[in-house]
């Protein structure tokens, strides 16, 4: 008989629901297929599998896998809540502790995000418009010119100023996405934030929180401001995602015990 000791079960996401028998198929880790299920509380539910107890490290596939199974549960299930990737207890009565011990906030967190999704959008600069919109700037011409052929030592505070110049630049850009694109997104979603950016030409690294019923009309406004910046800008629209930027569940296995 195989030795079940060094099993482990891996937690995806929970869900609201009054089903007791949930079948969600199987996951593929490392190579492995495994069946999921759940474990319930009330009307509460974690969506987990029972893999290798190991640690699992966050590569691109492991990850992948991971937000693969969120997303197909919330293809079945209007009311999920993610939880972060790498969680794996000792048993299933460890995680019916930790469901129980989560509860209360899963129950305020239910009627906030029933029915809803995340949306991304990401709004990078092409940069031909970024070489139009700097040859606007005589300032900036001028103070490149000005250190043209000379030491970096010799030029020294005319790079810092330039380097502030620059700076200052993208600032009014990622104002003016912030006004002209944010926040007209903003006002049809329930919610919105803006991530960090990532590299200099990025304006834009906005997630939003819309509901289903909603989708059409936040769709039609992305693709109205694309149609206005699409010589400007690219834009990478994502989603449908259960709420990774609206909720924050961090869980170590010691708060099973």
């Amino acid at each position: 008989m195989k030795d079940m000791s060094d099993q482990g079960i891996y937690i995806f996401c929970g869900m609201q629901t009054q089903e007791k028998e949930w079948e969600g198929g199987t996951v593929e880790l490392e190579g492995q297929e495994y069946p999921l299920f759940a474990i319930y509380y009330k009307d509460a539910a974690i969506a987990a599998a029972e893999v290798p107890m190991k640690i699992y490290h966050p590569n691109k596939e492991n990850v992948m896998t991971h937000q693969q199974v969120v997303s197909g549960i919330l293809k079945q299930n209007d009311t999920v809540i993610p939880i972060s990737f790498g969680n794996i207890f000792h048993s299933k009565e460890d995680v019916q502790l930790l469901l129980e011990k989560l509860y209360p906030q899963f129950s305020t967190l239910f009627p906030e995000i029933k029915g809803k999704m995340e949306l991304g959008l990401k709004v990078v600069a092409k940069e031909k418009w970024i070489n139009d919109e700097l040859s606007s700037r005589k300032d900036i011409l001028d103070a490149k010119e000005s250190v043209k052929g000379k030491s970096e030592d010799a030029t020294y505070y005319e790079r810092i100023k330039l380097g502030g110049m620059a700076q200052e630049f993208f600032g009014k850009l990622q104002k003016q996405v912030n006004k002209e694109i944010f926040q007209p997104l903003q006002q049809v979603s329930d919610a919105a934030n803006q991530n960090k950016l990532i590299g200099e030409k990025m304006l834009l690294n906005g997630a939003f929180l819309v509901g289903k019923e909603y989708e059409e009309l936040f769709d039609a406004r992305v693709n109205e401001l694309h149609e206005k910046w699409k010589n400007k800008a690219d834009f990478h629209y994502t989603g449908p995602w259960p709420a990774y930027n609206f909720i924050n569940i961090q869980l170590k296995v010691e708060e099973a015990k």
